[in-house]
């Protein structure tokens, strides 16, 4: 509640200071996002400048509202889909901290961290509703975001819908199986000549394809924007999410004993089996808030200032089964958790174009400081049964209840503990244009990180880091085509991490890290074809990582190198009337040089799928009697992984799949019906990091769309 008055105080300041001055005029927008079809151009959130995408020499993929849309998306994971080179690991478990869906991408594991280029960490899941546009920037792009939010396979910023200039807006309801109903809202207006104000909003529940399980969730984002002048703009964006699920458990392979499984045979006979009921659930809630300030300082020269607030809790029940090694049992542990963690992040850009002789120059100059706390409450760990998977037993089937659980957690109590770290950043970026067709980005960003860990009794040993950042562009066409080479570096502070057991439980010992660092180099090229309505990228990356932390519980340590290089492509557009397709292709080699027993020689668990193919097409006919009716077809495929992958410990893979999607369509200016089916086949399919997922069962869904 406190969180919703702020809120309130923020709008309602905001819209009485617009009436006080209700005869300024409006500015024309500023950093207002362009959508065309299934493309999103010429991003300035990705370099925090003003640069058109062909001449910016690191590579990204879009993901728009428009294709959102038209795929009926209900959850974030299928909106990444569409990005090329992109796979979930983890579903989301809801638990404090980290309990975010994980994905890898150019073989690093990834969260998605970070809301209109600013942090925010999220404990389960992000609604699309209020989705514009989601940015995955490829590569460790440590020199503009620091390390608190990438990964070195890159980063996933989203951009949240912002207010525009005339009242307008949509009301959607989607129904499908599983007991899927979502309805959700889109309202602009302005409330004044230099006032604008837009709220999304969006309720779902549903059931999952299992024998247990559920989610049911409420999304609102208020957001205003404020025009003081012809050179000062003020936007307030809030998100506030709070959701309620009950989540099937983790299946965890033993990391520390063989192998004592080699075929999923078994785990697809247990496919629609949770080991869970929907009594023992877990309560998800985020709020984030950022306030925007750009002022324009001069012809050439801006100002952007960002303050953001965001807040998540996780309060219930988070489970897990653990293999223990002889070929049929795993244990259930169990506890009742309590995490809080706040961020403040303050940033400042100015961004500026000069002249030095005949060398055109683009300047960003940035501070950054971040601030993360994260509170740790609840019980302990405690085991509550065991799960037989080849008898598909359950010696606690008959009391998976909140009163028999809590009968167990009664004596697994603990003291609560914080975990805090602060990060001041400087950074700066110039862009060089040495001929009208050739430039050069120049790059380089300062940390300095103090912090303190849960339950240790002393701060980190503060630290202090470099990222530089350097990239070529050639446009033997210009703004047609261009060759571009980079080289970037990348970052992550590892905390001291409390060591585990053999059974995954923590200690109260600690093991102290240096930051680690990746390099890579590449190179590629990207094409705008067909009047700029279709844009195809394709890039070769090398990715080295020397001091990378590695192992599990007693046996991690610091010191190994692990190797990732491939290629991407990806192609996005509209290339003929009414289609619309976006598409990729991606390899991956990831390969541990040096580590402890069991790494060197294998290719890293979080690295995912070699290969990875993603595709999706639409076409709306144009005339004749058919007119306003499309089709849909697409998909994803993956090649076979090893979700578990140690010499010492054996390797277990997760099979290769093919995944069809299609859709029918009936589409005029104001209504949309969309029946969507997706899974055709009803395949079963998994996900892993370590771990045994199931995924999604065959769907059909219908969307009901109107526009105001």
């Amino acid at each position: 509640m406190k969180k919703l008055f702020v809120s309130a105080v923020v709008l309602v300041s905001t819209f009485a200071y617009a009436q006080e001055n209700d005869t300024i005029n409006k500015s024309n927008d500023i950093d207002e996002v362009i959508v065309h079809g299934y493309i999103t151009r010429d991003r300035e959130s990705v370099n925090k400048m003003p640069l058109k995408e062909i001449e910016n020499p690191q590579v990204y993929n879009t993901v728009n509202k428009n294709v959102i849309k038209e795929q009926v998306v209900t959850n974030f994971n299928d909106a990444l889909k569409n990005v090329t080179g992109i796979a979930r690991l983890w579903e989301s478990t809801g638990r404090g901290n980290d309990g975010g869906e994980y994905y890898t991408m150019r073989g690093f594991s990834l969260q998605p961290t970070l809301v209109n280029g600013m942090p925010s960490l999220s404990n389960g899941t992000l609604d699309p509703a209020g989705i514009e546009t989601i940015e995955a920037i490829k590569g460790p792009s440590g020199t503009l975001y620091g390390g608190s939010v990438i990964s070195y396979g890159g980063l996933i910023n989203v951009i949240t819908k912002r207010p525009y200039n005339y009242f307008g807006g949509e009301v959607n309801y989607i129904n499908g199986s599983y007991g899927l109903n979502r309805i959700s809202a889109d309202v602009n207006t302005p409330l004044s000549k230099s006032l604008f104000a837009r709220v999304n909003v969006a309720y779902q529940k549903n059931n999952t394809f299992q024998d247990a399980g559920f989610n049911e969730s409420f999304y609102i984002a208020p957001s205003v924007k404020f025009v003081a002048n012809n050179r000062l703009t003020f936007y307030v964006n809030t998100e506030i999410k709070t959701s309620e699920s009950a989540n099937a458990p983790m299946i965890f392979l033993n990391r520390y004993a063989p192998l004592s499984f080699y075929s999923i045979g078994v785990f697809k006979d247990n496919y629609k089996k949770s080991y869970t009921s929907n009594d023992l659930t877990i309560n998800n809630n985020s709020f984030n808030l950022q306030a925007t300030a750009v002022y324009k300082i001069s012809d050439n020269w801006t100002s952007k200032t960002i303050i953001s607030r965001s807040n998540t809790k996780s309060n219930g029940y988070y489970q897990y089964l653990w293999d223990q090694s002889n070929g049929g049992d795993f244990k259930r542990y169990i506890a009742n958790i309590a995490g809080e963690t706040n961020t403040t992040g303050i940033q400042q850009n100015i961004n500026g174009s000069f002249n030095i002789g005949n060398l055109k120059n683009k300047l960003l100059i940035g501070l950054d400081y971040f601030q993360q706390d994260f509170i740790q409450g609840g019980t302990n760990y405690a085991e509550y049964g065991l799960v037989n998977i080849v008898n598909q037993t359950d010696t606690k089937w008959n009391n998976l209840t909140k009163s028999g659980v809590d009968a167990v957690l009664a004596d697994a109590t603990q003291e609560p503990s914080n975990a805090e770290s602060k990060i001041y950043s400087a950074y700066i970026s110039d862009v060089i244009n040495i001929l009208p067709n050739l430039s050069a980005m120049l790059s380089l960003r300062a940390d300095h990180f103090t912090g303190r860990v849960l339950y240790a009794t002393t701060d980190s040993k503060p630290k202090t880091t470099f990222s530089p950042k350097f990239g070529l562009v050639y446009q033997p066409i210009q703004d047609k085509i261009s060759i571009f080479g980079n080289y970037m570096n990348g970052f992550q502070y590892v905390g001291p991490q409390n060591v585990t057991d053999a059974s995954g439980q923590p200690t109260n010992e600690f093991i102290y890290f240096d930051p680690e660092h990746a390099n890579q180099w590449e190179i590629g090229t990207k094409a705008n074809l067909a009047g700029d309505k279709f844009s195809v990228t394709a890039s070769y990356y090398d990715i080295n990582v020397k001091n990378k932390v590695m192992g599990n519980g007693l046996n991690t340590n610091q010191g190994g190198e692990v190797d990732s290089r491939g290629v991407e492509v990806s192609v996005l557009g509209s290339p003929i009337p009414g289609m619309n397709v976006i598409a990729g292709y991606s390899y991956n080699y990831s390969n541990v040089v040096k580590g402890d027993e069991g790494y060197p020689g294998n290719r890293t668990e979080e690295a995912g799928p070699k290969n990875l193919v993603n595709f999706w097409a639409t076409y709306k006919v144009q005339d004749g009697v058919l007119k306003n009716f499309g089709l849909g077809f697409g998909g994803n495929s993956a090649s076979r992984f090893y979700t578990l992958n140690r010499g010492n410990t054996g390797a277990f893979p997760l099979p290769s799949y093919i995944i069809m999607n299609s859709s029918i369509s009936y589409t005029e200016d104001k209504y949309s019906i969309i029946l969507k089916l997706d899974n055709i086949a009803n395949k079963k399919y998994f996900s892993g990091w370590s771990t045994v997922t199931p995924q999604r069962l065959r769907t059909l869904s219908l969307s009901l769309n109107y526009k105001f």
